[in-house]
């Protein structure tokens, strides 16, 4: 068998300087090997500088068409955010628009040019796509960050598809809400193929997100499946007002603390092995 193939990414790159001191140390001392960026985030600039100093993290494109900031004003993108720039929280009410709306996706498409055009400005090489909140599971999102992001030579995407058989196998209980998130990630995969990119076989960190500790690290390192394999994180080096505010219940200096383990390390290096090599 071929050895597993193993992407380790932290999102919101660019949130604030908590996260990108996280995301910095968990790269130089740690596992972490990539990393997706808020371009209109609080802390972008900060991002880049770190990026621009690690040259072995590989960096791309945080979508941010939920919950956060845009990159167009207002003034062109009227029906998307609020007067702060913001787009809302509410993912039902969010994706019925984009769907139905045609001046909304017109002016989606406009921002999710301007979002790829403002990583281009950075001059970092553009390593893959993924959205805030995966609203790129979204066919409209995801067809316009596909169609958009191969002109600004995208070729790799996130596609979520967590397998519920290695949840279970982790002690989970994965219920029908994750096990019908698995299917509908074929519309993106399928989206994803037609566009001629790649992306990993299987992805996780859904039913653990911002909880990605050591001890369900190392469990689900012992699990992995054949293959290719993302695990997504959110590392922060400590807690500030952003991510109290946006992302209270989650344990982001818990989840560096296991991107810089020494076990997780050890253990990584086993589940990547050659498979004449190692012990499952």
């Amino acid at each position: 068998m071929p050895p597993r193939r193993v992407i380790l990414t932290a999102d919101d790159f660019g949130l604030s300087e908590a996260v990108n001191e996280g995301i910095e140390r968990a790269h130089r001392d740690g596992v972490l090997t990539h990393a997706s960026l808020m371009v209109a985030g609080a802390a972008a600039q900060d991002a880049v500088q770190r990026a621009r100093r690690l040259p072995g993290l590989r960096v791309g494109l945080h979508l941010v068409v939920i919950e956060g900031k845009s990159v167009l004003p207002r003034s062109d993108i009227p029906d998307l955010v609020d007067a702060r720039g913001w787009f809302p929280s509410d993912q039902l009410r969010l994706g019925l628009r984009y769907f139905v709306l045609p001046q909304v996706r017109r002016q989606l498409t406009a921002e999710i040019a301007a979002q790829f055009a403002a990583f281009a400005a950075t001059g970092l090489t553009l390593d893959h796509a993924d959205a805030h909140k995966h609203m790129h599971l979204h066919p409209t999102v995801g067809h316009l960050m596909l169609r958009v992001g191969r002109s600004f030579g995208l070729k790799r995407v996130r596609v979520p598809a967590e397998p519920p058989s290695v949840l279970a196998a982790c002690g989970e209980r994965p219920g029908l809400g994750a096990r019908a998130l698995h299917l509908w990630c074929g519309v993106l995969r399928q989206q994803a193929r037609a566009a001629g990119m790649t992306g990993a076989e299987a992805v996780f960190g859904l039913a653990w997100s911002g909880q990605m500790t050591e001890r369900r690290l190392l469990r689900l390192l012992a699990h992995l499946p054949e293959g290719s394999s993302e695990l997504y994180f959110h590392p922060a080096a400590w807690r500030d007002a952003a991510l109290e505010t946006l992302m209270p219940a989650y344990e982001h200096e818990a989840e560096l603390a296991a991107l810089l383990s020494p076990a997780v390390r050890t253990a990584l290096a086993q589940a990547t092995a050659p498979a004449a090599t190692r012990a499952d």
